[in-house]
């Protein structure tokens, strides 16, 4: 495909604006040609891009359709864009997945909706490649395409398309061709859907298990699409045949089908048609199948019906959070909140807490990090009193848990613990535990614990919380890890907007302050980290008669470490002080002099750092 870029000279060109029946200046007519040249050579390089030897080339000319087209017009759209797109179906997958989602934007540009059918030729060729993510967009593509469809245009130009596709040779087709039929179905009279129903159920029995299995991703939504006999008729015939397939890569997607199956139905029908599916399915000899079991088990309960579940659903949940595979426990336990309140509270104290208390010291980590993020919201089930027998000791045991996901997971959901049992008892199972992650030997688990502190500040409020946990946030400031003394400066402004400016005043600073004298070069830098951290979240008096002052103070230590990271923060902190009128006197009179003197320093990182943060001050 080639686009002429050579514009004749505009005293040649006459045809340019022949739609448009005002006439323009001739300033006007010098500039049109120009524009067009312009255009033209934009939309030649971008084909030329299209054959382009490098990827990214292509991909941009790709992302580029619409524009192309635009310039083309619709009828060269139709009648050369695509036909030459069709030749670049050969292209790498990245490139292909691109193209199909492109090629369902150009609806717009082919002259109107009658003629969106052309894009289905490229769109067909593209849903039968090997890659199934190429496949997958095409057959998204198309089925944007066939709601835009009118009737006559599905029946002569779609249903071929998807006839093919289903019958096709390679599995690939057959599998695409699964995804259409819900979109398709709503499209066509009542004598073709019939057909459609037909050919949908050749898949479901393909002979191939790729396309079985992408006949039972299809099925929930095009059940959706059947009327009540036929659901109950040909739809439920369906199920039945995946739930029982030979592989347990096509049996465990009819668990994703019991959720849409489920809602569609009666409760009586449920009961008669799903439920014996359902248990087949939750007893089935392979850990996979059982897993997207348990994995969908809260959506298939919602789908059953609450009676159902009271009487049917208990005791294979419990079989799960007990299953020989850690994979199924896993997901189980993930679900344990959510299934226990769609039964009674007496069911989810008697049947489920046991499993919960046996489940915190299971072998697989994973399984535990899923409880551990269970437990809070399990407790606002339960309530106090079982909370505070089953799941407290339950909640400290993960506190001490090896695995650290399951510490986070515990101390991120302290909210719900403290709603559920109050903050006195919860201080007082925390605060040993919290102690003890404190100085736990990993860095990062003490850079975890700081992250929730907080938190916890707002569960314990200012006075508990500065007589039991101020003093473990004060030593994170003295730790041999760098990483946890910057934390902990970030800590102290969090609190402070916990707890406000006048508590940090009284506090913090001063504790702070004193740590400025410290023997220790580290511990005197972190003085400098934590007070220009904590400046934006001080008043303007404060950061004058204390922030400042501490900080210039350390612009004479002898540690040339020290007095550049002066330079950085007083760098840092000029801009807060510009913004705020009560304290932009005190660039001149405080931040200015000491950079000055910075300035001339022996050591020429301090100097560098200085004149730099001295700019700041300028500007």
């Amino acid at each position: 495909m080639e686009v002429d870029s050579k514009v004749p000279p505009p005293s040649a060109n006459a045809d340019y604006m022949d739609e448009d029946p005002v006439h323009p200046s001739t300033e006007q007519q010098q500039q049109q040609p120009q524009e067009q040249s312009d255009d033209l050579f934009a939309v030649a390089l971008l084909l030329d891009e299209l054959k382009h030897e490098d990827v990214q080339y292509r991909l941009n000319a790709i992302k580029n359709l619409p524009v192309i087209a635009k310039a083309l017009g619709p009828e060269r759209t139709r009648n050369e864009l695509l036909p030459f797109l069709q030749e670049c179906i050969d292209d790498e997958d990245e490139v292909l997945v691109v193209l199909a989602e492109e090629l369902s934007k150009l609806t717009g540009y082919l002259g109107g909706i009658e003629f969106a059918y052309h894009l289905l030729v490229p769109l067909e060729n593209i849903a039968a490649v090997e890659e199934a993510s190429v496949r997958e967009k095409a057959v998204e593509s198309l089925c944007q395409l066939v709601a835009v469809l009118v009737q006559n245009q599905v029946e002569q130009f779609f249903l071929p398309l998807l006839k093919r596709l289903s019958m096709g040779e390679w599995f690939t087709s057959r599998t695409s061709a699964a995804g259409l039929y819900a979109a398709t179905y709503s499209k066509v009279p009542a004598n073709v859907q019939t057909e459609l129903r037909n050919t949908f159920a050749q898949l479901v029995r393909d002979d191939s298990p790729m396309v079985r299995r992408a006949a039972a991703k299809a099925l929930g939504a095009f059940a959706g699409q059947l009327s009540t006999n036929d659901l109950l008729g040909g739809g439920l015939e369906l199920l039945q045949e995946l739930a029982q397939d030979s592989q347990d890569s096509v049996r465990l997607l009819a668990a994703e089908d019991l959720v849409a199956f489920g809602k569609l139905f009666t409760p009586d029908q449920n009961r008669d048609h799903l439920l014996p599916i359902f248990k087949a399915l939750a007893e089935d000899k392979s850990w996979r199948v059982r897993y997207m079991v348990a994995s969908e088990y809260v959506q298939i309960a919602q789908a059953f019906g609450q009676n159902i579940v009271r009487e049917h659903f208990t005791e294979p949940f419990v079989n799960f959070l007990d299953d020989p595979e850690g994979e199924v426990r896993t997901a189980a336990a993930g679900r344990i909140t959510g299934y226990a309140q769609l039964v009674d509270k007496n069911v989810a104290i008697e049947r489920l807490l046991p499993c919960v208390r046996d489940l915190v010291g299971d072998e697989n980590q994973h399984a535990r990090a899923a409880l551990a993020k269970e437990v809070s919201g399990l407790a606002l089930v339960v309530g106090q009193v079982p909370t505070m027998e089953y799941l407290l000791p339950t909640f400290l045991q993960q506190l001490t848990d090896d695995f650290p996901d399951v510490r986070l997971n515990v101390i991120s959901s302290l909210d719900d613990i403290n709603k559920a049992i109050g903050i006195e008892r919860l201080s007082q199972a925390l605060l040993p535990a919290i102690h003890e992650l404190s100085e736990d030997k990993q860095w990062r688990i003490r850079l975890a614990i700081i992250e929730y502190i907080p938190l916890l500040a707002k569960q314990f409020g200012a006075q508990f919380f500065e007589e039991k946990l101020l003093d473990l946030c004060m030593g994170w400031l003295r730790d041999k890890v760098f990483s946890i003394r910057e934390a902990a400066t970030t800590n102290l402004q969090r609190l402070t907007q916990v707890f406000g400016a006048g508590w940090a005043e009284e506090a913090i600073i001063p504790r702070v302050k004193k740590m400025a004298s410290d023997d220790n070069y580290l511990h005197r830098m972190t003085v400098i980290f934590a007070l220009t951290t904590m400046a934006d979240a001080l008043p303007a008096n404060t950061v004058r008669d204390t922030v400042l002052p501490t900080v210039i103070e350390l612009s004479s230590d002898p540690i040339p470490n020290i007095r550049f990271n002066v330079a950085k923060s007083l760098e840092t902190m000029i801009p807060l002080l510009k913004q705020n009128q009560a304290m932009l006197e005190l660039v001149s009179s405080m931040a200015k002099p000491t950079l000055e003197k910075l300035t001339t320093d022996k050591d020429g990182d301090v100097r560098f750092f200085a004149h730099r943060a001295l700019e700041a001050a300028i500007d």
